[in-house]
């Protein structure tokens, strides 16, 4: 009977124990202090405003957002864009594949018609690249101890730190396997990754000035793909917090109602 319970505690150990996905697995990640993280945790408005910008001008060439909805800089638990500025952002927006985005392509006209806050970010598949609508939640920086997942319960997924850690982890030292060329990156599984290095330090100038380090333009990226990912995260946890005290407020209810029902019988129990 031991034995037989002991080898089905190891089965569900085994099937439980994740598989690691295509990413954070071999290299050190670094824990990040988002805003975001913790039950009271929020997006910093100006740092997605800062992340909008760096993936606009850094990976937009080869990266979509093509689940994302242009109009969503508009809210309030995201970027805020004024209406104006999510409008004209739109219209400077290029369609770089044309083959994914055929849903944008006027007939009538024979031509590609301009992007409008109303449409989502295009896609992107020119470079082999993957779309990162959900690469914050697809992505998991945290694991184990030995497949536990301790390490997600207290930091979280760890989606925006893997991101971060890719982005800031190159070495410099490069290698061609057949026609392709592969850059050393100590966070990546197996240590090369094909994509070239996207930051360096101030390779993006913000307005108002804000540090523009390597380091803090992929931090401010990594939170703009965690929105992206994410959008309603703080109604969530609203929503959730909500359910928490209702519950709470049930369990005194309860409590009170049962005392209040068992004190005449404990009563008589004494007396008798």
């Amino acid at each position: 009977m031991i034995r037989t319970l002991a080898a089905s505690a190891l089965t569900v150990l085994a099937l439980a124990t994740p598989a690691i996905p295509a990413g954070g697995g071999d290299g050190h990640i670094e824990d990040v202090d988002f805003s975001f993280e913790g039950p009271f945790g929020t997006y910093d408005q100006m740092q997605l405003q800062r992340g909008l910008q760096v993936f606009t001008e850094s990976c937009s060439g080869c990266h979509g957002l093509r689940q994302v909805p242009i109009r969503t800089l508009h809210d309030a638990g995201g970027p805020g864009l004024p209406s104006d500025q999510v409008r004209a952002y739109a219209a400077e927006l290029f369609i770089a594949d044309e083959d994914s985005n055929r849903q944008l392509y006027d007939t009538e006209k024979g031509e590609f018609r301009a992007i409008l806050e109303t449409d989502n970010f295009p896609a992107n598949n020119t470079a082999g690249a993957p779309d990162l609508s959900m690469m914050a939640k697809a992505r998991a920086g945290f694991h184990g101890p030995y497949g536990l997942g301790i390490n997600q319960l207290f930091k979280g997924m760890g989606g925006p730190e893997y991101i971060t850690a890719i982005l800031t982890s190159y070495t410099g030292e490069e290698k061609t396997v057949g026609d392709t060329t592969l850059y050393e990156n100590t966070a990546y599984p197996g240590g090369w990754i094909s994509m070239p290095q996207p930051l360096e330090d101030g390779s993006v100038t913000f307005d108002p000035e804000h540090n523009n380090s390597q380091h803090h333009l992929a931090e401010d990226v990594s939170a703009f793909l965690m929105w992206a990912a994410e959008p309603k995260l703080a109604q969530r946890k609203q929503a959730g917090l909500v359910g928490v005290l209702m519950l709470a407020i049930l369990s005194v209810l309860l409590y009170l109602t049962n005392k209040a029902i068992w004190a005449p019988v404990k009563k008589r129990a004494k007396s008798a």
